[in-house]
């Protein structure tokens, strides 16, 4: 499928400013739009909206692909419908672990949870005798994938974090009797966690409504793979290769040695059983591309190429090295995909060890390809991600969030690769690149690709304290976020208003 000319900001609601210590879905948000508006934006990139887990990876521990993150919830807007006072709204407290441009999970978590517990309290007791519509609908709409996620989330708690594997036998392989027991016993619990995602979906879907009334579209995105210890996992491990005794994965999801890392990278994840998936249909991936459609408009998704061929590496590795690949049924998977759901507005991350197989897959299906702008300059002309050499249908990035922002890779990067850059862009010598985000910036507006994306750090000129994620270490990405939305100044939205005019975006 191909797509119009356009461009737009890549930007994670938890990067948005809020007193709470995190990004969320409320005032913000809609500030956030208004500047994608006045820029002249009709794209805005989002990462996976699941509840995280193990060091907040929005890609690798993820608690459901399905559900939404409660701590994204507004609380100011859960106070404007009664149910926390706005009297009682305390931001979070300052401290020296605390940094305006920074996410401390350890503390917004709890600070957090707290008000989203008070907030239940009074919903709950709201539906004494007086039941709520619009949550029983919601309820019935997304049991599917609803009732596994909150019996799952209250078992986790119930067991203190615990590995669903690790629990009982009879819970853990979803016996009926022990299945209706902890249901009844843990209730209460089911019931919160149903609560925190009616409140989710319902203020993502104003908030997408916002956009699209604005004639913004939201990019959505879709991990290819799931975390072991997740609802998914425990509610359908047949699909999954697993260990049968222990439940354990058998072999774990990663990439061969690459760009970001010399020995690879081990996500962790357990790979996917592709033959009973493709017995099932892919019944189990379809709902998951319905039930992203449901909160976004594009699609992209991500480690495109393991729909070819995976790389699976044995448990008990401590690298990615010693894996193999796994030829995938790629080109069933998405003739069933489009044949349960019509045409596919899919975007591919087509990035890492492409082969001639993965690109006839990507262009068989006309899935637009990245190519990052970071990528272009370390040899000569020929190089895919150089502009001259784009194709229309892709879509192109200064960067993503996996690399460092423009003007910090700018800072690092080596003195051939600058030379280059300054002599693509017309210059005698580096120290003449003056503004290199900008630089990189107009590249990839007046390039022919159909759609471009600029992360909203290169907009603002950050060096590599605004860098998202880093690949090559586990600890203390996914915590970046801007400060305040009167960064969001009238200069810049002017500027690149200018541009996306100028090269008929």
């Amino acid at each position: 499928m191909t797509f119009q000319r356009a461009s737009g900001i890549l930007l994670h609601p938890t990067c948005l400013p809020s007193p709470f210590g995190i990004g969320d879905l409320g005032q913000s948000a809609y500030e956030f739009i208004d500047f994608l508006d006045r820029s002249g934006q009709t794209l805005w990139q989002i990462l996976p909206l699941g509840p995280t887990g193990y060091e907040h990876s929005p890609y690798i521990m993820n608690f459901s692909t399905f559900a939404g993150n409660p701590l994204l919830i507004s609380l100011d807007q859960l106070a404007e419908q009664g149910l926390l006072n706005a009297d009682e709204l305390t931001p979070l407290p300052p401290s020296e672990d605390v940094t305006p441009n920074r996410v401390n999970f350890d503390r917004v978590i709890p600070h957090k949870t707290e008000f989203l517990q008070r907030a239940f309290d009074r919903f709950r007791e709201s539906l004494s005798g007086n039941p709520n519509p619009a949550f029983e609908s919601f309820c019935q709409e997304t049991s599917a994938w609803l009732d596994d996620y909150a019996l799952f989330m209250a078992l986790l708690e119930a067991h203190d974090g615990l590995p669903w594997n690790k629990w009982d036998s009879a819970i853990a392989r979803r016996e009926p009797e022990a299945m209706k027991a902890k249901s009844e016993e843990l209730s209460d619990r089911i019931l919160y966690h149903k609560f925190l995602q009616f409140k989710f979906f319902e203020q993502w879907r104003n908030l997408r409504r916002y956009a699209n009334d604005k004639g913004i579209s939201i990019i959505g995105d879709i991990s290819i793979y799931v975390c072991h210890n997740s609802s998914d996992v425990w509610a359908q491990p047949n699909i999954f290769q697993l260990d049968p005794e222990t439940l354990e994965s058998a072999y774990i999801a990663g990439v061969p040695p690459d760009y970001f890392s010399e020995t690879g990278q081990l996500w962790g994840n357990p790979v996917y059983d592709w033959d009973e998936l493709k017995r099932t249909g892919f019944a189990w991936w379809i709902e998951r591309f319905k039930a992203t459609l449901a909160y976004a408009d594009l699609v992209r998704i991500d480690h495109f190429r393991g729909f070819e061929a995976y790389w699976r590496v044995p448990a008990g590795e401590e690298t990615a090295m010693n894996g193999e690949w796994i030829k995938a049924p790629g080109e069933e998977f998405f003739e069933a995909i489009r044949s349960g759901l019509g045409s596919l507005p899919v975007l591919a991350e087509d990035l890492g060890i492409i082969t001639p197989e993965v690109e006839e897959l990507r262009d068989r299906f006309e899935f637009p390809g990245m190519k990052i702008l970071q990528f272009a300059f370390s040899d000569d002309d020929t190089n895919a991600y150089l502009p001259h050499n784009f194709v229309e249908n892709c879509l192109v990035y200064t960067g993503t969030h996996d690399n460092d922002t423009t003007v910090g890779w700018w800072q690092k990067v080596g003195e051939q690769e600058k030379q280059n850059v300054a002599k693509y862009l017309g210059y005698s010598h580096p120290d003449e690149v003056k503004e290199i985000n900008w630089e990189f910036i107009d590249l990839a507006l007046k390039s022919v690709a159909n759609q471009a994306i600029i992360p909203l750090q290169d907009l603002l000129g950050l060096d590599n304290k605004g860098r998202m994620n880093d690949p090559s270490i586990n600890a203390g990405n996914w915590r970046w976020r801007y400060e305040s939305s009167d960064q969001l100044t009238s200069e810049i939205s002017d500027r690149l208003l200018h541009l996306t005019k100028q090269y008929n975006r």
